[in-house]
């Protein structure tokens, strides 16, 4: 299940990427129109800039801004920065393995090889899905 964070997350990136301007997005404007608590929505970005997907800009203009066009940022990036893995299980996230304690063999397990197919099939979603694919 997607975290209200994510959801916030896109929908804040999704919100900057259609105003496709100059100038940067105050966060209030994001929040208002996005109904965003203002102070959520800053720990979000925040977690955003660090992950290199925007930037921001101080001062009574300022604001965030995306640092790379809208059709560069995978949907795969905006996930794993704000929700972690995208696998399901930790036996089969390529950046976040662990193996599971209650299981002995993973190349045996019917559950294993049932969630590397729905990372498999997730993850090419994601891939090659881009903030753009979202703003028209």
């Amino acid at each position: 299940m997607l975290s209200k964070k994510t959801k916030y997350g896109i929908k804040a990136l999704t919100y900057i990427a259609k105003k496709a301007c100059e100038e940067p997005v105050s966060i209030s404007e994001i929040a208002k129109s996005e109904n965003i608590s203002q102070k959520y929505l800053e720990s979000i970005l925040l977690s955003l800039k660090k992950a290199g997907v925007l930037s921001s800009k101080k001062g009574k203009q300022g604001g965030y801004y995306l640092l790379k066009p809208s059709s560069e940022i995978q949907m795969s990036k905006i996930i794993r920065t704000l929700e972690g893995p995208i696998a399901m299980l930790p036996c089969v996230s390529l950046n976040y393995y662990e193996k599971c304690d209650d299981c002995p063999d993973e190349n045996a397990c019917s559950v294993h090889k049932l969630m590397i197919e729905v990372r498999d099939s997730t993850l090419k979603i994601l891939e090659n899905t881009s903030l753009a694919d979202y703003t028209s």
